[in-house]
């Protein structure tokens, strides 16, 4: 009889990457004053906080939470259903739908009970949700949670979207779930070409403006303000840890819906309110975003600085258009390496590998309150690690590059990628199917997708043609030039290997 606790006990991810020096979880920082950080001692620039705006450490905001804390108590004790509703919620839930533009909203004590609480009360028998592959988890944890049925469509491809709405139950209820803006890498949803789907199909779209909210848009509204599909968004669902600088959650939508997800989430219904500290935090952030529209076009101007430096030094950013600055490495060891570089060197960022990512990465953020030294500085140190593990060439390739940035009134595409144009309708899905699509195809057997991928090799091999020999060739040499990354080669390789055992393992598990 297997021990529920086995499988805990044989995990050993954590401790390879403690070993090798480079593990980056659950760093504790011991000091802040939003801009800079100190760990272990060391005072760090912070890049990878969700803190875009630079709020959470506005003394406004701060004496708001001090004074919410003063007047009504440390907490509500209670949820809202019950004690737990005060003027402060009310104020906010008012506040919130105003600013929106929709008939009412609700808040939650945080982002990921409101998408849980949101989709699991909404989404019942015979409903239907069509959420992209690359959702936030809290929208995973939802469908879950939900009695309904789930499709998932490959990321922003409009033609599998638009495949599984035709072959939909007519009669089912049909809620459409993206990212406005996508988390990791940067990019955006395809709102307009959604938005044309769900009416042809009478679906409802919800979007998580986590990343959106206070960024995009000339009002700060989100994705749909930014590419004038607002009144599409049928429910927008936001967090506060972000440019709100608070903790908590909301959906805003048509009054009868937000009523019966008032009586119905159970994440909203069973949870104590958000504290006092946070709904006051909340309502004197919202207000300074309606009133200094300056701090995001400052957002925007940083980050669009970022982007375009660290493509001119040879990173690769894309697909982001974002103020989320993704510098994709592509190799797990490789991207914990530069990781524990940029630490070295001053800088705190967040590595991110598979399967949050589809390509290893490190993430980084910068607020608008970070200074133009700052900025300087962290370029620098981006330069000098990239350089030291041969991520960038040690001469810089470009002298400028021009980068495509969503910022407010520039609309017309969803990411940094040739062709991820705005275009209604159905997109061509229709990109060249290479080795690694054939093995990843999970509804094929194994030795399906060996016997494609086999035919698709030797396919290549009997129409290369002088270029495919020219690298040939190169490659010797190209594997001399590459001897010093031997080490992370290695150590990547042993990551791997781990990865499968333990995969292997809970394969066998399942089995038996």
């Amino acid at each position: 009889m297997a021990d529920l606790f086995d499988k805990c006990a044989a995990w050993k991810d954590a401790q390879v990457l403690k070993l090798a020096g480079h593990y980056p979880y659950y760093r504790v920082i011991q000091e802040t004053n939003g801009t800079e950080v100190v760990v272990d001692g060391k005072r760090l620039i912070m890049a990878c906080s969700n803190n875009y705006l630079g709020l959470a450490n506005d003394p406004r905001v701060m004496e708001a939470a001090a004074e919410a804390a003063r007047r009504w108590g440390a907490s509500t004790c209670g949820s809202r259903v019950l004690n737990g509703s005060m003027t402060l919620h009310d104020e906010l839930d008012h506040r919130l739908a105003e600013f929106l533009g929709k008939e009412a909203a609700v808040v939650f004590s945080t982002g990921f009970g409101t998408n849980l609480g949101t989709i699991s009360s909404l989404v019942l028998r015979h409903d239907t949700i069509f959420a992209d592959r690359m959702v936030h988890a809290s929208l995973v944890e939802g469908m879950q949670a939900a009695y309904g049925d789930t499709k998932r469509f490959r990321h922003n491809n409009m033609e599998d979207l638009e495949r599984l709405l035709a072959n939909a139950e007519p009669n089912a209820g049909k809620l459409i779930v993206v990212d406005g803006v996508y988390s990791m890498e940067g990019d955006l949803a395809n709102l307009p070409a959604i938005a044309e789907l769900k009416r042809k199909y009478g679906a409802r779209l919800m979007v998580d403006e986590a990343h959106g909210f206070g960024v995009m848009g000339p009002g700060g509204k989100g994705t749909g303000e930014h590419f004038g599909v607002h009144e599409d968004v049928d429910l927008i669902m936001t967090t506060f840890s972000k440019s709100l600088a608070s903790i908590g959650g909301v959906i805003a939508g048509p009054a009868d819906v937000i009523n019966w997800i008032k009586h119905k989430a159970r994440a909203l219904v069973f949870s104590a309110s958000m504290t006092p500290s946070a709904a006051a935090a909340a309502l004197k952030a919202l207000e300074i975003i309606q009133q200094e529209p300056e701090r995001r076009e400052r957002l925007w101007d940083i980050s669009e600085r970022v982007h375009r430096e660290l493509r001119g030094m040879g990173f690769d950013t894309q697909p982001s258009v974002s103020p989320v600055v993704p510098v994709v490495i592509g190799d797990q060891a490789l991207t914990f390496k530069f990781w524990r570089k940029l630490t070295d060197l001053g800088l705190f960022a967040s590595p991110v590998v598979k399967p949050a990512v589809e390509k290893e990465l490190v993430r980084t953020v910068f607020m608008a309150t970070h200074t133009d030294d700052h900025i300087d500085r962290a370029l620098e140190m981006f330069q000098k690690a990239g350089r030291d593990l041969g991520i960038i060439p040690a001469e810089r390739p470009h002298t400028r590059v021009e980068v495509k940035m969503a910022r407010p009134g520039v609309t017309g595409f969803y990411s940094s990628h040739d062709g991820d144009t705005t275009t209604t309708g159905t997109q061509d899905g229709g990109a060249r199917l290479e080795i690694l699509d054939v093995l990843t195809q999970a509804d094929e057997p194994w030795s399906r997708r060996l016997s494609n991928a086999a035919e698709m090799i030797t396919w290549k091999a009997i129409n290369a043609g002088p270029e495919e020999y020219q690298q040939l060739k190169e490659l010797p040499f190209k594997l001399w030039g590459k001897r010093r990354q031997l080490p992370t080669m290695l150590l990547s390789a042993g990551m791997n290997f781990m990865a499968r055992r333990q995969q292997n393992g809970s394969d066998n598990q399942r089995d038996a």
